[in-house]
């Protein structure tokens, strides 16, 4: 299968939110997408679409968030939430193929991190391990090993330890 990824263009949001909606079983997702696209933390350069035959069979979202240290200093990060792959195409290499171009992507637009909630035999391929070893939090309760991080830049995440603050659009 042929896949090109590429930036999210207004004509893809109603397929982009049907993959979303199937893929989760649910529209919490896809009307999160839609909320994201109109928060300050969204980076329109990191909503992208994987496409075979012309048609949208994948989507990946980086927005930015915060990293709350106890000191009271503020950094910046992404969040990889949600990525969805339309279902008769998934384990085709279509998931591995949007991470590894978004977090291409965030690396060239200046972005250093990334912290991901995923299944944690998926995100280690990709160079992500448990946010704890950062000294990273999320705002909420979840298995240390699902709540991970990547530095995009070596070193990037020696400093901001602390909490994690998504987009009020997240609803955490």
């Amino acid at each position: 299968m042929d896949i090109l990824v590429r930036k999210e263009q207004t004509t893809d949001f109603d397929a982009v939110y049907e993959i979303n909606k199937n893929a989760f079983e649910t529209n919490e997702e896809a009307d999160l997408v839609n909320r994201l696209r109109n928060s300050n933390s969204f980076v329109s350069d990191l909503s992208l679409v994987a496409e075979s035959d012309n048609k949208v069979v994948g989507h990946i979202l980086f927005t930015k968030i915060k990293i709350n240290s106890p000191t009271g200093k503020v950094f910046v990060s992404l969040a990889l939430a949600p990525m969805a792959v339309q279902n008769k195409c998934q384990n085709q290499g279509i998931g591995s193929e949007l991470i590894k171009k978004g977090l291409e992507k965030a690396t060239s637009l200046g972005f250093d991190s990334v912290i991901v909630l995923g299944h944690e035999t998926y995100y280690p391929k990709f160079g992500f391990s448990p946010a704890s070893k950062f000294d990273i939090k999320a705002p909420f309760e979840v298995p240390d090993t699902a709540f991970m991080a990547i530095e995009l830049e070596a070193g990037s995440l020696k400093s901001p330890n602390g909490v994690v603050g998504y987009a009020k659009e997240f609803g955490i």
